[in-house]
């Protein structure tokens, strides 16, 4: 089972490093969003778009809603937001020169620096 779940591990940690689905992921922590106003604020091909939306989809990362004719993409659970706003905090700190215990002391004092 242990080798299991490290192969998936492995294999949403692949899905979430591709730059562009990653933009994606971070603009969809906010609310859903239509392909077409992904274009528009991340100023990629649509065909682009469509393509790492489908990637994706296939594994249950985002979920679309039809609305009329328009689909709205959202994150399928709060995982996939825990994942991102847990390596966003990690990012911060090593770009800080930080240590995990330095970053928690400072954000618990209020500095947002």
């Amino acid at each position: 089972m242990q080798k299991e779940i490290q192969l998936e591990l492995s294999h949403i940690f692949k899905l979430l490093a591709g730059e562009k689905r990653l933009a994606i992921l971070m603009l969809l922590q906010e609310r859903s969003y239509s392909v077409n106003e992904i274009v528009e604020v991340l100023g990629m091909e649509q065909s682009a778009v469509s393509h790492q939306l489908r990637k994706l989809r296939e594994n249950q990362v985002v979920t679309v809603e039809k609305v009329g004719r328009t689909g709205y993409y959202r994150l399928t659970d709060s995982h996939i937001l825990d994942l991102l706003a847990n390596a966003e905090r990690h990012v911060e700190h090593v770009v800080n020169h930080e240590s995990h215990a330095e970053w928690v002391a400072q954000h618990k004092e209020g500095k947002n620096d």
